[in-house]
């Protein structure tokens, strides 16, 4: 595995804390579903360094998905990632760009949206 300084790693942090508070569990509550995100410093499927977004437990974890398969897995590039999460990228034209692939279930893909992150404070 490389030896990442990703900037989505930021971001990967704010959402640990996001969903420890009252709003981050409004959040399992109302999405409950298990997200696999595979982020590479310069090209999808190079590198990557693998996220799980579990918001049925409401938890961040690095490393690949363990309780099965997860809902839905995207593949970014780390600045289109931080573009999405930061909602300068609309997630639909990420994918239809190219800058986001999806496996899994795309019902459980289309919850996935800027919402679920914490708003930046300052990155």
């Amino acid at each position: 595995m490389a030896n990442s300084q990703l900037k989505s790693d930021a971001i990967m942090d704010q959402m640990k804390q996001h969903l420890s508070t009252d709003a981050g569990k409004d959040l399992t509550k109302k999405i409950g579903l298990v997200y696999q995100i595979n982020i590479a410093p310069k090209k999808i499927g190079f590198d990557e360094v693998v996220y799980v977004v579990d918001l049925k437990k409401g938890e961040v974890t690095k490393g690949p998905y363990e309780g099965g398969k997860p809902d839905a897995t995207f593949s970014f590039k780390d600045e289109d990632f931080v573009k999405v999460a930061l909602g300068k990228m609309n997630p639909q034209i990420a994918f239809m760009r190219g800058a986001m692939k999806i496996k899994g279930s795309l019902s459980a893909a289309q919850k996935f949206t800027p919402d679920i992150f914490p708003k930046p404070s300052k990155m």
